[in-house]
């Protein structure tokens, strides 16, 4: 079995107590999903049956929560980074949770302050785009909406909405 250094002391970390007190600590910072956990232990170097027994621990102590991460990591990405659903679901499938979570982090996030937000991050860049070509600058602004997660549909009818006005 390899390990690998706790890079704060210097020591490796050999005992699946310690692990689960470090890991335990590190949860209730801020909120993780159980494949973050996974490999954060397995890059301590500790054996699956430790890992797996670690993290259905955290679970019983509700340190783990998949729910409770999903809702919490998609309005931090929508409020703080004005990320649109399809971004934030992508993240999260990255993160191995499920359809049914995803769908109700989505659903907590109001569709009024959806368009909102995506209106005003629209502005904002409408603004700031130096290009000069309506169509160019149309195409620019759709593709960064786009990037950030917004669905199709949606930018192009704001969009068109903002140009007319």
């Amino acid at each position: 079995m390899y390990r690998e250094n706790d890079s704060r002391t210097g020591r490796k970390i050999t005992d699946p107590r310690l692990a689960f007190t470090k890991i335990e600590s590190w949860c209730a910072y801020q909120e993780r999903c159980q494949q973050e956990v996974r490999d954060k232990l397995y890059s301590w170097g500790l054996y699956s049956d430790a890992v797996e027994s670690i993290i259905s621990e955290l679970i019983s102590a509700n340190f783990l929560n998949e729910e409770r991460f999903a809702i919490a990591y998609a309005g931090g990405k929508f409020r703080m980074k004005k990320w649109g659903k399809q971004k934030i679901k992508m993240e999260l499938k990255k993160r191995n949770i499920s359809e049914v979570l995803i769908r109700k982090a989505l659903k907590e996030i109001g569709q009024e302050d959806y368009e909102e937000t995506l209106e005003s991050t629209l502005s904002k860049k409408w603004k700031s785009e130096k290009e000069k070509h309506p169509l160019k600058k149309k195409m620019k602004v759709m593709r960064y909406m786009l990037s950030r997660g917004y669905e199709t549909d949606a930018v192009s009818e704001a969009i068109s909405k903002f140009t007319k006005s």
